[in-house]
């Protein structure tokens, strides 16, 4: 069977989903003999960066015009495109300020911000279309090995539309929000990693962005019952994924 030709980039970001792929570790070798590899720059500076592809995978969010070209050329020669981490799915950290990013790049770097090849930053789907979307701040590698498993097999996997808390039940976690009243976006972020931070006793922080599938009207509600309000919620889910970018309507209620 032939290898699907396969590149992997990374726009304005920290390139820690780029790692979590050479982390894999005892899955990485097999990984690489799955993959037929033309461009990873990360992991070895031989590249075809003309070649067409069959998967390109996208980690950073669109904050430059060179990103954004990048972003075009790369979708022009892939047959699929894979936005990998929470910036590339939802604009990230360096999204929440966007509203500002002028008066903020001047406010940084005075003059010499205005010559920056600068744009407020943008999730992929802002900018191309996007096939498929691993969201996490980084993402998990498990996520990362079912996926490209589904892809070899020529089917796309199953989206996690559930919520944290959800895994949270799974793990038989105690719900720090209704036990020790702290603010937990548990019920309302995307599940997928295994409840990670309540599961140590830390409330989770939204970084995977929001749930489809959350009850959203019946977790306002707890939230409003327990004094904590909808603009402090709004705000904690907005620095991974800003109001604008695919946040839920009801957020903003």
């Amino acid at each position: 069977m032939r290898r699907p030709a396969t590149g992997i980039f990374g726009l304005t970001g920290c390139a820690g989903d780029q790692l979590v792929l050479l982390n894999c570790e005892q899955e990485l070798l097999r990984l690489m003999e799955a993959l037929d590899l033309r461009d990873f720059l990360m992991a070895s500076s031989a590249r075809d960066p003309e070649c067409e592809l069959d998967i390109a995978f996208v980690e950073g969010a669109v904050m430059s015009r060179t990103d954004e070209e990048r972003l075009v050329e790369i979708r022009r020669r892939s047959r699929l495109l894979v936005a990998i981490g929470t910036c590339a799915v939802w604009g990230g950290v360096a999204a929440a300020g966007r509203e500002r990013w002028r008066a903020l790049l001047e406010e940084v770097y005075g003059e010499t911000g205005r010559r920056y090849d600068s744009l407020p930053a943008r999730p992929l789907d802002q900018v191309v279309p996007v096939d498929l979307r691993i969201t996490g701040c980084p993402i998990e590698k498990e996520e990362l090995l079912d996926a490209v498993s589904h892809l070899l097999r020529g089917d796309p996997p199953v989206p996690v539309d559930y919520p944290v808390s959800t895994e949270c039940k799974i793990r038989e976690n105690a719900c720090l929000l209704i036990r020790q009243a702290r603010l937990c976006c548990g019920p309302v972020t995307q599940a997928g990693c295994g409840a990670r931070c309540p599961s140590f006793g830390l409330p989770c922080e939204g970084c995977r962005g929001p749930a489809r599938d959350a009850n959203l009207r019946s977790a306002w509600r707890l939230l409003e019952e327990m004094g904590i309000s909808l603009d402090e919620v709004a705000r904690k889910l907005s620095t991974f994924a800003p109001l604008g970018s695919g946040v839920p309507a009801e957020v903003t209620v």
